[in-house]
Order: C-alpha cells, then structure tokens, then sequence
C-alpha cells in the first residue's frame, strides 16, 4: 500500500465507528430525576478527557486492524502533528489528526491552526468524531457520526473565510524547520485592526496597492512580507477565537454538523435534545430524562459504594 491507499483504508475502518461505544469511561446512571438534569450541565465538561482518550483508542483501534500487519504500526504524538501517524514502509508518513466533538455543547470547541505549508504532501487527514454518553448524559462514549476531510481543504477553508485584509489578516509561523521537532512552529494566528477610521483607509489603500490579487490569501514568503509590513505600520490585536472548527465553514463540515444535529438519538434529534436542555425548565427536563431512561428516585446514600 502507498500512503493515499493506507489512509483510504484506515478512514474506510474509522468510518463504521458510527454507533459503537468506547470502553474508556463510564457515567453512572443518575439516582434521581434531579441528579440527571444537574449532570445536563456538567457532562459536556468531559469533553476534553473524553475527546483525549478517544484519540489514543482509536489509534489503538487502528493497531487492531488486519490490513496494516507487515507495514508498520499507528502512533500517537503528544505534542505533534498530525496527533496519529503510521510509522513504517510508507512514505510520505500517513496521518490523522482526531478532534472529537460533542454535540450537546454550544460548538465545535475544537480548533485548527496548521499552516497549509503542512499539507501539501496530501498525507494528513482530519478525523471529527462526535460523541455522546450512550444513554445520552450518562454511560460509555458512543459515536454518533463521523467525517474525514483533508487537512489542505480545512486549512484553506480557515484562510480563505478569515483572511480579508485589512481588517483581518492570517499571519504564518517563521521558519522553524532548523529546530527540533518539539521546537518547531506550524501554527498560523489571525489578527483584528484596531485603529481609527483613519488609518483603517490608510490601511486599505496599502493593501489596494498589492494589485487585484492582494485580498486572496496565500502563505508564500513574498505574499507574507506584505502582510508584515502592514501590521508594522498599522495597528492589530491577536484574535484569541482564531480557527474554530465551528467557524470556518469548511462545506463537508458543515454537512456533518447538519447530519449530527438531526441524527435521532433516544427517540429525538440532537437538536431537540439541546433546544430542551437549553430552554426548558429544571421540572420540564426531569421529567422528560425520566421517562425517557427510567430514572426515579433513589435511596439516600445510593450514590456511594
């Protein structure tokens, strides 16, 4: 196999994860119709640990696989980039980088900085899962869906719908290539003008002065020195909400948002369960987490062994 045949079979294999369940963390059922609407606020606060070891088992999951003995094996780098790459007879290294989602919280928290430069071998992929609790707020991580779109088309995506100079601009990490590895940067960062009406104007007749192609964003050396020299004579902050997954309106992303949002979960859409968690009140969503997974009331001290 060469590196677009291993990464097409590892996405074939990431993509029937849909609907089964990760044994790497267990909620409890909750003791109470009480209990359960207090876990509604908390839950999505695992995220982040669930999203962690959802990473490491599915490369884990990958390792298990047939298709891949005699080749090499999946590896996870922390810290690294892509955070999973099989190592062995295959060059360029295949990759995935894996961002888990759920789908109950407001957004995608998840976010993508890498340069283009990063991609331009076409061997790094970018897995979304979303999950939920089996029994919605409680039990093991299930996928509900995933998707597998390049790591070139999101980092495009991201310039192209952030970068609109001069009132934002996408700026990309120095050369770092002559460091070492835990040292190198591939990070780009947006910046938002902050000044007067003014020098806005000012700001955009320099930018006019770049030709017609002067808006499109590219990471190129000579195109990056223009940008340069416009942060040096204007002023900017950092955006510190820069490349979120959720924003940059990447289409098959926004697809599977779509998809996950409608996907029918005990006998109601994700939607439907996020509109009653977030609109409804405590006595209404007790109620419907009651009957819907048969929680009562439980004896005093039930919740401690």
């Amino acid at each position: 196999m060469n590196t677009s045949d291993v990464l097409y079979v590892a996405g074939k294999h990431l993509d029937g994860l849909r609907g089964h369940s990760f044994d790497v963390l267990e909620l409890a059922k909750p003791v109470s119709p009480e209990a359960a609407v207090n876990l509604t606020k908390i839950v999505s606060k695992l995220s982040p640990l669930v999203g962690n070891l959802l990473e490491f088992n599915t490369c884990e999951y990958l390792n298990e696989l047939p298709d891949f003995n005699g080749l090499g094996r999946w590896h996870r780098q922390d810290p690294g980039f892509p955070d999973t790459v099989f190592r062995g007879d295959v060059t360029p290294t295949p990759g995935f980088e894996i961002k888990a989602w759920f789908p109950l919280a407001t957004e995608i928290t998840a976010r993508f900085k890498d340069s283009q430069r990063s991609f331009g071998q076409g061997n790094t992929f970018v897995a979304l899962l979303a999950w939920l609790p089996e029994s919605l707020i409680f039990g093991k991580p299930s996928i509900v869906d995933i998707v597998i779109v390049s790591g070139a088309s999101v980092a495009k995506a991201r310039d192209d719908h952030y970068h609109n100079p001069p009132g934002y601009i996408v700026i990309e990490p120095y050369d770092t290539a002559a460091r070492t590895a835990n040292l190198q940067q591939t990070n780009t960062a947006g910046y938002i003008f902050q000044g007067t009406e003014k020098e806005f104007e000012a700001a955009r007749a320099f930018v006019e002065s770049w030709g017609r192609a002067g808006r499109i964003y590219s990471p190129d050396h000579s195109y990056q020195l223009l940008l340069a020299q416009l942060m040096a004579n204007f002023s900017y902050r950092l955006d510190t909400n820069f490349a979120k997954i959720d924003r940059i309106r990447h289409v098959e992303i926004e697809k599977f948002k779509t998809r996950v949002h409608r996907s029918i979960v005990h006998g109601r859409s994700v939607h439907n369960w996020k509109q009653i968690f977030s609109l409804h009140g405590r006595d209404s969503v007790a109620n419907v987490l009651s009957e819907t997974f048969g929680i009562g009331e439980g004896p005093v001290g039930s919740v401690v062994e």
